[in-house]
């Protein structure tokens, strides 16, 4: 898989190169080497503004969206770092509001690189470390950190609870089952048991941990979790809520507040906006203003889930929607979101993802479905996606296929199939 990216800058292009010759940790878990690295850089996670730590299935990206969003409209500088990349390694770093420089990516990089090249770090542990390297040296308010995969062993979760304003939880489901249910004495056996499990291992003591309302077999998990680290719980349904309409209706212990609907598409972003606002509710490192909060609602951008791309070389004057969702809660929404109407679907999905995940809510509506490679992946052949699939051998072939009949074109099935699509049509992420 060729997850790390091309620069045009050789500095940077030096480093992912050695990037992308690390092997992955087979086996391995736990927080040790993460630890020991930080231990060699001096501890950047120490030396960090106060920092919102988000977790989840789905949606954990789109919350720090919201979070940046608002703390920003407050006025706030706001370090972020979130996975994957879409076009460019350096979207995984912002720093104080911009995407990390060229110069100054290469030279953490290169620092973390070094540091640690005896203990055999895997790419998400020397891009973490990089990123808190970087978030140490630059003046700040806030930082915003997403957790990668999982959340008990994830490198992120070398953060202490001195440095957190908040943990949240965002949707949770099955993904990346390999890593997060091999069998592990002691810990839950049930598939969302042990999901919720993992993703509460976040919790830390006297940090909030701020999460939405699953099912009873998973919330059980979560308030175990909670409780196991004297984390005060702020579940939805309980200590807040959230609700849709012309407007966004939040309720917590201090009142009710009305907002604008999220700028970001889809219903469920109505609920991710709700556990950002809860996030920042639930705290005290950190203030912002309800108008704030509004104008952040309206002002967040995530790149490639439910985006409506603009007219450009790929997407000409059509309607194309573009989503990087890839698993059986991302094809709910999709089918949700898309069940009034109908559209052509271009989709392409690495193996180990089920194409039954997506093309099983969106069946109804599909007016063709246009199979497609996931570029430097082994990807599903078009024969996965169904009997009525036809192939291209690539985005801009699909789309050459497909009528203009003015029905809506969805491209979906990948992050990394959804990078390509945004370099193809002019729309990096800034």
């Amino acid at each position: 898989m060729r997850d790390f990216g091309r620069s045009d800058d050789p500095r940077v292009q030096a480093q992912l190169d050695r990037l992308a010759r690390l092997s992955l940790p087979q086996g391995r878990l736990g927080l040790e080497t993460i630890r020991a690295l930080m231990e060699r850089l001096g501890n950047p996670h120490r030396k960090l503004p106060p920092v919102f730590h988000v977790a989840g299935t789905n949606g954990k990206g789109s919350t720090c969206a919201f979070l940046r969003a608002m703390l920003e409209a407050e006025g706030y500088r706001v370090h972020v770092t979130t996975s994957p990349h879409l076009v460019r390694y350096n979207e995984r770093i912002r720093l104080a509001g911009e995407l990390i420089s060229d110069a100054a990516l290469a030279e953490v990089l290169a620092e973390v690189l070094n540091a640690g090249e005896d203990l055999a770090p895997s790419f998400f542990e020397v891009t973490i470390a990089a990123a808190f390297l970087a978030f140490s040296r630059t003046p700040a308010d806030a930082c915003v950190v997403e957790v990668g995969m999982g959340g008990r062993f994830d490198a992120t979760n070398v953060l202490e609870p001195e440095a957190l304003a908040g943990c949240g939880i965002a949707a949770l489901g099955l993904d990346h089952e390999r890593f997060l249910l091999a069998p592990e004495e002691g810990v839950p056996t049930e598939p969302m048991a042990r999901i919720a499990f993992e993703k509460a291992g976040i919790a830390k003591a006297g940090v909030p941990l701020v999460t939405l309302s699953y099912p009873p077999t998973s919330n059980r998990e979560v308030i175990a979790a909670a409780q196991r680290a004297g984390a005060p719980l702020a579940m939805c349904g309980d200590a807040w809520d959230v609700r849709p309409g012309v407007m966004t209706t939040y309720r917590d212990q201090v009142g009710t507040f009305t907002f604008p609907r999220p700028a970001l598409a889809g219903v469920h972003q109505v609920q991710n906006a709700g556990l950002a606002l809860a996030m920042i509710q639930h705290q005290d490192r950190v203030t912002v203003d309800p108008l704030a909060m509004a104008k952040g609602l309206l002002n967040a951008r995530w790149p490639a889930r439910m985006q409506r791309l603009k007219a450009g070389p790929l997407t000409g004057t059509r309607e194309v929607w573009l989503d990087g969702g890839h698993n059986p809660q991302a094809g709910a929404m999709l089918g949700e979101h898309f069940a009034a109407q109908r559209l052509h679907l271009v989709i392409g999905m690495i193996e180990g993802k089920d194409p039954a995940s997506l093309i099983g809510p969106l069946g109804p509506t599909l007016a063709s479905i246009t199979a497609v490679p996931v570029p430097g992946h082994d990807w599903h052949p078009v024969h996965a996606f169904g009997p009525k699939a036809r192939p291209a051998p690539d985005v801009p072939a699909a789309m050459a296929l497909i009528p203009d009949d003015g029905l809506p074109i969805l491209i979906a099935g990948s992050l990394y199939l959804a990078g390509e699509v945004l370099r193809l049509n002019h729309e990096l992420p800034d």
